[in-house]
């Protein structure tokens, strides 16, 4: 693959600036392979899968006790997750923090880093981000309710097998199809 550089003017609106033709992405195969690889591990150093909505209830602990330690220790949700005082050292914490400091050393090895609204060209970027956290605020909500995020839910409850987390991806996969046909204005 040639590494020459491209001119992105015109996606980013600034005139001729240059940047370097980014990376190929990995083989879907051989990412998939490592992430079971990785949940593999996972189960067998802390006995328990993947996911992330226990990182966000330990964050949320955290916040409840600077503000009034006596209501974490009175609300049976935030003491689940208060680990003797120390929230933030739960396992899940550091999980979500090298998920995302891999995210970003991958985007960056792989020249594909930049500080960008996604969007369709119909949609502008106050609506886009709009949009954005009304999805994640219904998605953080479901997860609750679910009792596990989609990560959690797919690749822990998928690879043992849970019927319950069979049932949750076949609903998210079902709804995400059945409302693409009104929402693809927003991305054609």
């Amino acid at each position: 693959m040639s590494r020459t550089l491209v001119d992105a003017g015109a996606y980013a609106g600034a005139g001729a600036r240059q940047q370097r033709v980014p990376m190929p992405y990995w083989n879907p195969w051989l990412v998939g392979f490592l992430l079971g690889l990785v949940l593999l591990v996972t189960y067998a150093v802390t006995g328990r899968g993947l996911g992330a909505t226990a990182a966000f209830s330990a964050t949320a602990a955290w916040i409840a006790g600077l503000v009034s330690p006596a209501h974490v220790q009175a609300n049976a949700v935030h003491l689940r997750y208060w680990n003797e005082g120390a929230p933030l050292l739960s396992w899940t914490v550091a999980l979500l923090a090298g998920a995302s400091l891999g995210a970003f050393v991958s985007g960056w090895q792989g020249r594909r880093f930049a500080l960008c609204v996604e969007r369709g060209p119909n949609l502008g970027n106050g609506a886009r981000i709009a949009l954005a956290f009304a999805g994640g605020f219904v998605a953080a909500y479901g997860a609750k309710i679910a009792r596990g995020c989609t990560s959690g839910q797919a690749l822990t409850g998928g690879a043992i097998l849970n019927a319950g987390s069979l049932v949750f991806m076949l609903a998210v996969f079902g709804a995400a199809y059945g409302l693409a046909w009104f929402v693809r204005k927003e991305w054609l």
